[in-house]
């Protein structure tokens, strides 16, 4: 077992002492920001409930960072307000300094001071507090990622987990009422990611502050998020739960961003629309409208025989649980893609049949 690991595991296991923070709602009202005459954010109006996870989800250039350094005071955005408890600190005449906010902030590539101990890290940001007393705070904040022991350490002797946690000790030692985290988990490799990531969605839980977190991982923010937002060219596009924006996007570029799609181009007609895995039902909309369906990977059972629509085997790539294949059928050079779980189908199989789930395919208006 990695030194990060086992320090996450004395992490998890002992019984922690430090005090809890006093969550506090943040609320962003039609936030507009450019640089260089560019919009960055337009219109964005979102709120992060007391004590709740808010991801800020979206492809990068979308706005995510941008929100989060107004929120943080690092920035004032051109028009709109934010709102900390129902008290502005941000807006056309209100500007709250960064240091008066109740906020912390946690960089992306944690900003360490790399002359400093961990110690003298975490303590760097309670200059308000007496020597010994920041000394108190810091070890306590340290104990509670798993740390303490490497209190004398340097960041350059730690491993990427182990400066993350130290990142995240020093953000928590305020014990802010809100916490925002730029891609925290991004410079991990993906064996330790996922540990560190759901230790540090317990310490959250543990001291319950309120945390934006900014990802363009679209299954991080599921684990991760209360509710998440999803961005695009500084736009909201769609906020929710998980279960929201997977089940019911409200366009395709949301239903993209949540799962791999087979996409067809149709246009209804008797009120239903023809793709080249077969004809399905197009609900309401009238006839001669133009429509994206979308078929999820998982949404297409690739069979020997007895399917719907005949189809033949390019590629089958085995990933472990699952396996993903690639099929040519009759009427369209578009490659089908599926994914199943590994084993079911014999291997050496090129000619065989699909049938698709009807009531998880997806429809969206196009112009």
């Amino acid at each position: 077992m990695s030194s990060a690991s086992r320090s996450i595991s004395r992490g998890a296991d002992r019984q922690r002492i430090a005090g809890v923070s006093f969550a506090a709602k943040l609320a962003f009202e039609d936030i507009r920001h450019d640089y260089h005459g560019q919009a960055t954010l337009d219109g964005i109006s979102l709120t992060a409930e007391a004590g709740e996870v808010l991801c800020l989800l979206g492809p990068s250039g979308s706005g995510k960072t941008t929100l989060l350094r107004l929120a943080a005071g690092l920035e004032a955005p051109r028009e709109g307000r934010i709102l900390h408890n129902d008290k502005e600190i941000t807006g056309p005449t209100v500007f709250v300094p960064p240091e008066r906010r109740g906020v912390g902030l946690m960089f992306q590539d944690f900003a360490l001071f790399p002359h400093m101990s961990v110690l003298d890290n975490v303590r760097f940001g309670l200059n308000a507090l007496s020597e010994q007393d920041s000394i108190n705070e810091a070890r306590t904040a340290l104990d509670r990622v798993g740390m303490l022991h490497y209190a004398q350490q340097f960041p350059h002797a730690l491993s990427g987990g182990e400066q993350q946690r130290v990142a995240l000790a020093r953000a928590l030692a305020p014990r802010p009422s809100v916490l925002l985290m730029d891609e925290p988990f991004s410079g991990l490799d993906s064996r330790l990611r996922d540990t560190v990531r759901d230790e540090t969605l317990a310490i959250l839980r543990e001291t319950r502050a309120t945390a934006l977190v900014v990802t363009h991982d679209a299954e991080e923010a599921m684990r991760l998020a209360d509710h998440i937002a999803l961005l695009k060219d500084g736009r909201l596009v769609q906020s929710g739960t998980a279960e929201d924006l997977y089940y019911r996007p409200k366009n395709l570029f949301a239903a993209s961003f949540f799962s791999e799609l087979n996409t067809f181009e149709c246009v209804v007609a008797s009120g239903a629309v023809e793709t080249p895995l077969g004809a399905f039902s197009a609900g309401s909309a009238a006839d001669g409208t133009h429509l994206s369906v979308a078929i999820r990977l998982p949404s297409i059972t690739v069979m020997e025989r007895d399917g719907d629509v005949p189809a033949r085997i390019v590629f089958r790539r085995f990933l472990g649980v699952v396996e993903q294949f690639g099929l040519a059928v009759p009427g369209t050079e578009q490659l089908i893609q599926a994914r199943m779980k590994a084993g079911i189908l014999k291997s050496g199989l090129r000619d065989v049949s699909l049938c698709v789930n009807e009531h998880e395919i997806l429809m969206f208006e196009t112009m």
